[in-house]
C-alpha cells in the first residue's frame, strides 16, 4: 500500500463529503449552511489541490484541473459571503445564501469528477 496515494485519496474524498454536507439543505436558508463548514471545505480543497501538483501524468493534469475549478468556485463563494456579511453589511439574505450555495454546488460537481477519475485510475492500475 502506498501511503502517498492513501493521503491523496483521503483528501479528495474528504473534500467531496465536506462540500456535499455544506450544500445539503434548503438553498436559500442561511441556517442550513454554516460559515465554518464552508471554511473547512475551502481548506480541504486547497490541500487536495496542493497534493495534485506532483503528478505529471495526463490523468494527473485532469485531476489538477478539476481541483482548480472546485477551488475557484469556493473562492467565489467565500468572496460572496465576505462581501454580503462584512462589506455591505446586509447579512445573509436568502438571495445571497442561494448564490453561495450555488457556487459551492459547482465545486461539488468538480469534486465528483475528481473522485470518479480517482476510481478510474485505481481500476486501471495493474498489480
Amino acid at each position: 500500500m502506498n501511503p502517498e496515494k492513501v493521503v491523496f485519496g483521503f483528501f479528495i474524498v474528504l473534500a467531496l463529503t465536506l462540500n456535499f454536507g455544506f450544500v445539503l439543505g434548503e438553498i436559500d436558508n442561511p441556517d442550513h449552511h454554516h460559515v465554518w463548514e464552508l471554511a473547512a471545505v475551502f481548506v480541504v480543497n486547497l490541500i487536495a489541490t496542493i497534493l495534485k501538483f506532483g503528478d505529471r501524468s495526463q490523468l494527473g493534469a485532469v485531476l489538477l484541473a478539476t481541483s482548480l475549478v472546485a477551488l475557484l468556485q469556493l473562492i467565489a463563494a467565500v468572496a460572496v459571503w465576505v462581501t454580503v456579511v462584512y462589506v455591505t453589511g446586509s447579512g445573509l439574505t436568502p438571495s445571497a445564501t442561494a448564490s453561495i450555495v450555488s457556487l459551492s454546488s459547482g465545486a461539488v460537481l468538480a469534486n465528483v469528477v475528481s473522485v470518479i477519475l480517482l476510481m478510474i485510475e485505481t481500476v486501471m492500475l495493474r498489480r
